[in-house]
């Protein structure tokens, strides 16, 4: 089966459910996306993600039903709380390469000093969960670390001028050990999750049958962002390529997008055949799913515009157009009005500038503020 860049992000656009209307009796953890996640970083992060797929919340008023926790790239996503002890066990390292992966620069000291980097996690997990008696701001937690934890798990910091742990294991080691984040905290606090079974703290073994249980992240991320390769879902989730190649979904069939192999579920092959072609325009948040495949080139064919989009520090969100991403936009708060910086790469029509207004009067609204 062949299929084209349209299809493919038509297809993207209509899984991600971002042609899905707003619908006041929706719960607040009706999205599909959450299945796999949703970043939350920056002002416009996952609640404003999930506000663009027609779910019913605010910028001030994080719902009880979420939770926040640093989970893949060491990034903090949103997830459905009662899917939180399913997410632990999906977000666990497939091997010791693959977790010597994960924690980057962490992984050789430990090896010097002959420790497994999955019983340095899992150790990292337990002692953090001993730590965080109650909710405490990351700086006072990194700090009791460093006081508990010994040489190889630390290093010195010339950014914080003080020894503390490697950045990748404390993040990681968090929700393995019963962790969540506080929403809308700067710097972040951590608390324990209630009723978070003691079994669970610091256990990193995954099933011998490769079954992930309910959250499985490389059928997310088949569903939500294919068809891809086992290489860019490993590079979405910072895993060893030859980890996700042996626990590749069975029901994965290849397709070709102009001319490059890739898989998508088998189930979702006809709706990437026959993707919906309703109009519309939406202002991605900068670390929106949309955004966040490894496939850039497909996403943006000009590779021109990739630094103006992903650049190393401040990104920019995307204004996306029928699909496609045809230029970019930064918020510009003054009290509290809000007003838009916008680069479009391409001539806009005057439908898709129209839909841009509305969309910046409901960014605006959800914000609880007044366009400008």
């Amino acid at each position: 089966m062949t299929v084209s860049r349209s299809q493919v992000l038509r297809y993207r656009v209509h899984a991600q459910q971002l042609d899905r209307p707003v619908r006041e009796d929706r719960r607040p953890d009706d999205a599909a996306v959450l299945d796999l996640g949703v970043q939350d970083t920056g002002p416009d992060g996952a609640l404003w993600a999930l506000a663009l797929r027609g779910v019913p919340v605010r910028a001030t008023q994080w719902p009880s039903e979420l939770a926040l926790a640093w989970t893949v790239r060491m990034s903090p996503h949103a997830y459905r709380r009662a899917d939180l002890r399913a997410v632990e066990k999906a977000v666990r390292p497939y091997s010791e390469a693959d977790a010597a992966k994960r924690v980057i620069n962490a992984s050789a000291p430990l090896a010097a000093a002959g420790i497994c980097v999955l019983d340095a996690l899992a150790t990292a997990s337990r002692t953090m969960h001993e730590v965080v008696d109650e909710p405490m701001v990351k700086g006072t937690l990194s700090t009791r670390m460093t006081a508990r934890m010994s040489e190889p798990y630390l290093r010195w910091c010339p950014g914080c001028q003080a020894t503390h742990m490697y950045e990748g294991m404390f993040r990681l080691a968090a929700l393995h050990g019963g962790l969540e984040l506080e929403p809308g905290t700067s710097p972040p606090v951590l608390r324990r999750i209630a009723r978070w079974p003691a079994s669970q703290v610091g256990d990193l073994e995954r099933a011998d049958d490769g079954d992930d249980g309910p959250v499985d992240l490389l059928r997310g991320l088949l569903h939500l962002l294919g068809p891809l390769t086992p290489k860019q879902a490993a590079e979405y989730l910072d895993s060893a390529v030859r980890d996700v190649k042996e626990r590749w979904p069975k029901d994965a069939v290849e397709v070709e997008v102009d001319g490059t192999r890739a898989s998508i579920l088998a189930a979702d092959r006809a709706a990437l055949e026959d993707p919906p072609d309703e109009p519309l325009v939406r202002l991605l948040g900068p670390y929106d799913l949309f955004l966040q495949g490894r496939d850039r080139e497909l996403v943006v064919p000009d590779k021109a515009r990739h630094k103006a989009l992903w650049p190393s520090i401040g990104r920019p969100g995307a204004v996306l157009a029928d699909g496609e991403v045809v230029g970019t936009w930064r918020p510009r708060a003054k009290g509290k009005r809000l007003a838009l910086e916008l680069d479009e790469w391409v001539p806009w029509t005057s439908r898709t500038r129209a839909a841009v207004e509305v969309e910046h009067e409901r960014l605006a609204e959800f914000r609880g503020v007044t366009p400008d």
